[in-house]
């Protein structure tokens, strides 16, 4: 089953309940949306956070548990019911199935069992019903760089502001540069928590803590950003970053990482979760080289060799003497994307903490950008210039008619 499984739980029984949350925890595909007590009050948690399983117990009150099975399935149809319990009688678990429930698992819960569920329920139901039965999915975008200097996070922070910008998005940003990331300065935030709060809490990280340790701009992007102290002793190891990531997949519909220049075990991890990894560089000598250097290296990892995206910074610098043909020939790939040279114009944004998309909309450089945003998410976003142009062609449209 592929994407990233919205679930919500109802089991009175506090002991079974937490059972059930840690073994659910514990699997990257699952997002554990919300749990819940009673069960006279979970129809309106479904309402409320739209998951795409419940997961009922019925052992507390297998009467009340298999009315709301029916509940549930008649108010919400695209939440698909998957149900616990320790009892396999057959008229039980007849009765569930007639109520609406999608597959009847014993409990102790075995996660091979859950999974395979999972696996039927997604065969079952299919595009046909529609795409609420389909997990959500998030596309993951990392900004990566092939020497310090050459404007990744500036690309990465306007890069999200960008997609932000877009109503249909939702747009989360990682700095995993946990040393020197400055993620915070360029949206002039100072973040209330962490990756590494998050890390540290990963065990018992839901729905609620997730977005709390989330700060979100103005723009609409949220920003997860690196320790505020240069701590070498707090380690983040992989497993951490990819349930991380696995669980902000579920929430956001673009997540931004803004990775360090070391590329070490964290950054590899980053990008190989990553639907398109963008290589910044700039037109010259050391850039190029790298260019090749790093391409070589990447080619010899699967996960990461064919999403790499070659991003040529700062084109028009004034001392550069390396054309594009030129740089083109020296690195042997395609350039996915050419971003101009507006020194003034990235200054002043980065010194106000305003991205471009609401510093300078109309600027080249910006919509320049708004362009890159449209190629990796497959669909164009308008800057609010154009959003707003829009309207008034709307509004007045009605003049071109009647001439």
């Amino acid at each position: 089953m592929s994407g990233v499984v919205r679930l919500s739980i109802i089991d009175p029984n506090e002991a079974t309940r937490n059972e059930l949350k840690n073994m659910l925890i514990g699997v990257d595909m699952v997002w554990l949306e919300a749990e819940c007590s009673r069960y006279e009050f979970f129809t309106e948690v479904v309402s409320q956070t739209q998951p795409d399983i419940a997961l009922i117990s019925l052992d507390a009150n297998p009467e009340m548990a298999l009315s709301l099975i029916a509940q549930v399935t008649r108010d919400l149809p695209s939440c698909n019911v998957i149900v616990v319990s320790s009892s396999q009688e057959g008229s039980l678990i007849l009765k569930a199935m007639r109520n609406g429930a999608k597959e009847f698992l014993g409990f102790p819960l075995v996660l091979e069992d859950f999974l395979s569920a999972l696996n039927r329920i997604q065969i079952t139901s299919g595009k046909s019903e529609g795409e609420h039965n389909a997990p959500r999915s998030s596309q993951v975008i990392t900004v990566a760089g092939v020497s310090g200097g050459v404007g990744c996070t500036s690309l990465a922070i306007n890069l999200a502001c960008c997609l932000a910008s877009h109503e249909r998005n939702s747009v989360a940003v990682i700095d995993l540069d946990l040393a020197l990331g400055d993620t915070d300065v360029w949206l002039d935030i100072i973040p209330d928590y962490t990756i590494q709060d998050v890390a540290e809490n990963i065990a018992r990280l839901d729905y609620s803590l997730l977005k709390r340790s989330l700060t979100k701009h103005a723009c609409g992007a949220f920003l997860l950003p690196r320790p505020v102290q240069m701590d070498m002793s707090m380690q983040i190891t992989t497993e951490v970053l990819r349930r991380i990531i696995a669980l902000l997949r579920a929430t956001f519909t673009h997540l931004v990482i803004d990775v360090s220049k070391s590329y070490n075990s964290l950054d590899l991890a980053a990008m190989e979760l990553s639907d398109t990894v963008l290589l910044t560089a700039q037109l010259d000598l050391p850039c190029l080289r790298n260019v090749v250097r790093l391409s070589q290296y990447f080619d010899t990892n699967e996960h990461i060799a064919e999403k790499i995206k070659v991003v040529m910074n700062r084109l028009g610098l004034e001392d550069t003497q390396i054309s594009v043909n030129k740089a083109l020939e020296t690195i042997g790939r395609e350039i996915f994307c050419q971003i101009p040279n507006d020194y003034a114009t990235m200054v002043e944004s980065r010194n106000n903490g305003i991205p471009l998309v609401m510093q300078a909309p109309k600027a080249k450089l910006t919509r320049t950008i708004m362009g890159l945003a449209g190629s990796v998410s497959g669909e164009a976003v308008a800057s609010q210039d154009d959003s707003v142009s829009r309207k008034k062609k709307s509004l007045f449209g009605f003049l071109n008619h009647s001439k």
